[in-house]
């Protein structure tokens, strides 16, 4: 690659370049930033009426706290509507606070648009789409953008409104550090129809266009094949500014969309679906991943592509490079036209020949960051979408026995791998069933002597009864009493079975019993092949044991005799 003066480019120097340029953009999203605040903008979430009373507290603390050296606090912009609302009560604070009549004012639309410099800041008060609202009415350069949690998800919003007062006077006395959130300049293109003529060679293909303004082609040639073709050209009439998704759809149409795909006027795919959700990586978290996309950070400059309901499984999401410019065309031969939806605002109808032109915008959305960009997304997916929860898998538990001689051993048993199926259910937890049943037999007895209380109880009972009660009810009474011992008896035989049995299970029917113990390398299976499989990192495997009982020294003490 040579230079324009023939010079050889040095690609070591191309390295460094990009290598500075990246940590120049990390130390950007650390850097704090300090500013004098002056007027603060607050965007109440429409609609909802129990924010009005929280709106109107926030502005009567921002006007009446002095800030930077003054007897006073900012300047206030609120809603125009806000001028009316009973809940409001603008009269009021006229009356109750005299510093409202010079430091609270209303904002508009076009206010907005128009004059944007004469905002510091903006604070909004509500969700995301309170968030998005604020993308939509700054058009062009936004203030920075403090957001509260008072709406349902809240991916935007980490702020909590409780304590506001502290938040407020962390940013307007220790600074901000801020997250460029990438936007798209979306452009609508229609179809206009040229009075121009064009045609096509039937030789060679080539198109042939003459200019209106001319009375001659271009390229003087005739054929008899030759074929007249329609000259349209496409003129843009629309722009805005996304921070979350472009969505092209099929409308109410009963058709799929037909859309052609251009990425740097390229022909990349034919696009044959319901739809196509082109994102920012800020709205990789709302349309696009419910259409099966990727989480994307919010510091990686990409454009995400997702399909929506893709008529081929082929059809995967993709990323693609922020300099890439892209064109979504609605071609003439579609069945029907498609919509188009811009942070879903202001739908808008594309007819056969219209297109969309999609790059990055030069005006970046600038929202506060609460600790870092990475702590705050990595919080927001995890408290709004509950990323990767799931209970966490338990250990393995290792009970380790020391033998004595009245005790049971454990000798290994290798004949005995051909039963292993038969012990299959109690192999790898014996050591913990026998715990565990050991402390419902300790429960169990304890209820045993409570009901054996109870019974001594009752007895105390009948005989109190029998001495006070005429002979008739001693009767009766005596024969609840017989019926309760003899529940009591039953219940302590099937008590005594069960400790029987549960003593049989432990000590096992047959003098042989399994358990897992770790292969030791120093016993009689040490071999060569085994210490090859030992070393080479394989799994430790379980050997089947025998338990024997030792018998006390009986036969021994006959034998001397």
């Amino acid at each position: 690659m040579d230079r324009c003066d023939n010079e050889p480019t040095d690609y070591s120097e191309l390295a460094e370049t990009t290598n500075c340029v990246r940590k120049i953009s990390k130390k950007l999203g650390q850097a704090r930033i300090q500013n004098v605040v002056k007027t603060v903008m607050i965007v109440t979430k429409p609609g909802d009426a129990r924010l009005v009373s929280l709106t109107r507290e926030l502005a009567l603390y921002l006007i009446t706290t002095p800030r930077f050296g003054k007897e006073h606090g900012v300047t206030v912009y609120v809603n125009k509507d806000f001028k009316d609302s009973k809940k409001f009560d603008f009269p009021g604070l006229l009356k109750s606070t005299p510093l409202v009549n010079d430091y609270l004012k209303f904002w508009t639309e076009e206010l907005c648009s128009a004059r944007t410099e004469i905002f510091n800041f903006v604070i909004t008060l509500g969700g995301d789409g309170t968030v998005l609202f604020t993308s939509w009415l700054f058009q062009e350069v936004v203030p920075p953008v403090l957001p509260f949690h008072l709406g349902s998800l809240g991916f935007l919003t980490n702020f909590d409104f409780k304590n506001y007062k502290t938040h407020l006077t962390n940013v307007m006395e220790k600074g901000i550090r801020v997250n460029l959130r990438m936007r798209f300049t979306c452009t609508v293109y229609r179809s206009i129809h040229n009075p121009g003529k064009a045609t096509r060679c039937g030789e060679t293909g080539e198109i042939m266009i003459q200019n209106p303004k001319d009375s001659e082609c271009d390229t003087q040639h005739e054929c008899d094949q030759d074929k007249a073709l329609t000259c349209v050209i496409t003129k843009p009439t629309e722009s805005f500014e996304v921070l979350n998704d472009l969505v092209v759809d099929r409308g109410s149409g009963p058709y799929m969309s037909l859309l052609e795909l251009f990425g740097d006027d390229q022909h990349l795919t034919t696009v044959q679906a319901d739809g196509l959700v082109i994102s920012t990586p800020t709205g990789s978290t709302a349309y696009s991943v419910s259409a099966g996309g990727s989480l994307v950070h919010p510091e990686i400059p990409a454009l995400l592509i997702t399909p929506i309901c893709p008529h081929t499984l082929s059809f995967r999401p993709m990323l693609l490079p922020d300099s890439m410019e892209l064109r979504i065309c609605v071609p003439y031969n579609s069945r029907s036209t498609a919509w188009a939806s811009f942070d879903g605002r202001h739908r808008v109808e594309l007819r056969q020949g219209d297109h969309i032109k999609v790059t990055p915008s030069k005006y970046p959305f600038p929202t506060v960051c609460m600790d870092s960009q990475s702590t705050d997304w990595f919080n927001s997916i995890s408290r709004c979408l509950r990323w990767n929860e799931r209970e966490r898998q338990k250990s393995f538990v290792v009970v380790e026995e020391e033998a004595t001689e009245e005790e049971d051993e454990y000798e290994t048993n290798s004949e005995s791998t051909e039963n292993l199926d038969d012990y299959d259910s109690g192999f790898n937890s014996i050591s913990t069933e026998n715990d565990v049943k050991e402390s419902s037999d300790v429960k169990e007895s304890s209820r045993m002597e409570m009901k054996e209380s109870s019974a001594i109880q009752e007895k105390q009972d009948y005989h109190y009864h029998q001495q006070q009660q005429p002979q008739q009810q001693q009767q009766q009474y005596q024969q609840q009493y017989q019926q309760r011992q003899q529940q009591h008896q039953q219940h302590s035989n099937n008590h005594n079975q069960q400790l029987n049995h549960n003593k049989q299970h432990r000590r096992g029917n047959s003098k042989h019993s399994f358990a897992c113990v770790r292969k030791n390398n120093s016993d009689a299976s040490s071999n060569a092949s085994s210490n090859a499989s030992s070393n080479s990192g394989e799994e430790q495997e379980w050997k089947v044991v025998r338990r024997q009982k030792k018998k006390k020294s009986n036969k021994s003490n006959k034998s001397n005799k």
